[in-house]
């Protein structure tokens, strides 16, 4: 009688086992996404003083260089935060801007990550672990290749409209909190807790605006912009010119080649400034 039901236990662990396998075993936990991929800009600074002319404009050797056309275009830009800048200090922007020639307002909230020891990739698992992976199709990744600093950007991209405002107009205060809370993505708003970042919208101020404009030509086959911020100098009673060269790429290894090339070439002209751009912070900063 016992060795019958000792064979009994075998017979029914070995048709166990066998289904268990027909259905390709017991069920595995899912695997986790895999983290973002990025793309490139490359963000050098240059003297304003070698590169503008009295009108502060570029001059007409740097527009040759590079094939630019007089034409500019006009971007006008504000970021929203408290007066104790609780977005920024955790490493949040919520910016609008509005670009000549665009009916909407263009919404951003980009999430930064500093790039230590030149580790992208873990930067990108740093995000990851944080919920931003390959699967948010609606955020996008890039690195942000200064001069000697990198960061890692997580942006997601909104647009909004609002009645009243033509041209370059950016929108007042209260439309501005409107506009960012009505359209706040869900990982930004819950960010430290449910609801974190439209509450601290809702007692937000203007930071800014700066109207900046782009110059676009080419460079060793990139297509190459270059900016001209005129931001508030520090004392409050003047500006202070940022100029910037940036171009774009999908791949690490031409961003890191093309950088040092720049740098090279920008340092032949005497036009080059070496230091890391900080747009974001000296406006952060300065209004």
């Amino acid at each position: 009688m016992l060795k019958k039901n000792a064979m009994m236990v075998v017979l029914v662990a070995v048709v166990g086992t066998s289904l268990l396998a027909g259905l390709g075993g017991a069920p595995k936990p899912a695997a986790a996404a895999s983290n973002m991929v990025p793309n490139y800009e490359v963000k050098l600074l240059l003297n304003p003083s070698a590169v503008l002319g009295s009108d502060f404009k570029l001059t007409s050797s740097v527009k040759s260089a590079f094939g630019m056309p007089d034409s500019v275009t006009k971007m006008n830009v504000q970021f929203l935060d408290t007066n104790a800048k609780d977005i920024y200090n955790n490493v949040w922007s919520p910016r609008i801007r509005k670009t000549e020639g665009e009916n909407d307002f263009e919404l951003t909230y980009k999430k930064r990550y500093a790039v230590i020891g030149n580790d992208i990739n873990g930067a990108l698992t740093l995000a990851n672990q944080q919920g931003f992976d390959s699967s948010d199709t609606g955020y996008e990744a890039q690195v942000e290749w200064g001069y000697q600093k990198k960061t890692l950007s997580i942006t997601r991209p909104k647009t909004g409209t609002k009645s009243g405002y033509s041209g370059m107009d950016l929108p007042n205060q209260t439309d501005s909190r409107s506009l960012l809370i009505n359209n706040a993505p869900d990982k930004f708003n819950n960010w430290l807790y449910s609801g974190w970042g439209t509450s601290k919208l809702s007692s937000s101020r203007v930071y800014g605006p700066v109207l900046a404009k782009r110059s676009i030509g080419t460079w060793n086959g990139q297509q190459l912009y270059i900016e001209v911020w005129p931001i508030l100098n520090a004392v409050g009673t003047g500006t202070e010119y940022v100029v910037e060269a940036s171009f774009k790429t999908n791949s690490e290894s031409t961003a890191s080649s093309k950088h040092d090339e720049l740098i090279t070439y920008l340092q032949s002209k005497g036009w080059f400034l070496a230091q890391d751009s900080l747009k974001t912070q000296l406006i952060m900063d300065r209004y």
